[in-house]
């Protein structure tokens, strides 16, 4: 039985697309259904939370699994939950595989740091799924009677940043932490400040001005909200 929406705190975007602003961190998970398959962007920050969001979709399109799904970057509060969906091809972008691979224990040290449970984020870990393909340009997705767009259009926030975008009557496009709504764009010690506004350049010119675009945290904005953040980068990372 297909549950709406709104009752599950889900927001919609579109026919078939909608995003949820998880708790805690206020991370953004987006789901965009097709005919024959389902994609997740983001997976949340543990197996828990991953599990959650796995029972909400299903009750969305009435018990279909996700098929397909796309990490904005490798952050704990993006990632962690990936496990949960069994069976889903996973996209990121070039070079993520291998970090998720190789620093597993940084993941789980940030995610302990941030406030996650020690236990969860270790189990979270000890099953982190790398995705299977990687992005270096574009790649198109056929989820069946619609097809969407996952572009690598970092590195900014981190050096693998993923976007998505879903065409329609009015295009959405998930920008990961690229942008920020409800706070100011974090930039931690894997960020590249200086390449950061080239990537929001590159994310306007993805879905162009009348696009939603929807930040790794906080409300959806436009194009405009978009193209002042870039420019406050700019000044503030002194980026000509």
């Amino acid at each position: 039985m297909n549950v709406g929406w709104e009752e599950l705190g889900w927001e919609r975007l579109g026919d078939g697309v909608g995003r949820r602003r998880l708790p805690v961190w206020d991370a953004t998970v987006g789901l965009v259904v097709g005919e024959e398959a389902v994609l997740l962007y983001d997976t949340g920050s543990t197996l828990r939370e991953g599990a959650e969001l796995r029972a909400q979709i299903e009750g969305l399109t009435g018990g279909r699994r996700v098929t397909h799904i796309a990490l904005s970057h490798p952050h704990f509060d993006h990632v962690l939950g990936t496990a949960a969906f069994a069976g889903a091809e996973v996209f990121g972008a070039v070079g993520v595989d291998a970090l998720l691979r190789r620093e597993g224990g940084e993941l789980m040290t940030d995610a302990v740091r941030q406030g996650v449970d020690a236990f969860a984020a270790a189990e979270a870990v000890d099953v982190l799924v790398a995705p299977q393909h990687v992005v270096s340009g574009e790649w198109t997705l056929d989820l069946g009677g619609r097809q969407v767009l996952l572009a690598n259009v970092g590195p900014g926030h981190t050096a693998h940043d993923l976007a998505l975008l879903v065409p329609g009557p009015r295009e959405v496009v998930f920008c990961g932490d690229l942008v920020e709504e409800s706070g100011e764009p974090q930039a931690g010690p894997d960020a590249l400040p200086g390449r950061w506004p080239a990537a929001l350049d590159r994310l306007l010119a993805l879905g162009g001005d009348e696009a939603t675009y929807v930040p790794g945290h906080g409300a959806v904005v436009d194009a405009a909200f978009v193209r002042h953040q870039r420019e406050e980068l700019a000044r503030r990372f002194a980026v000509a």
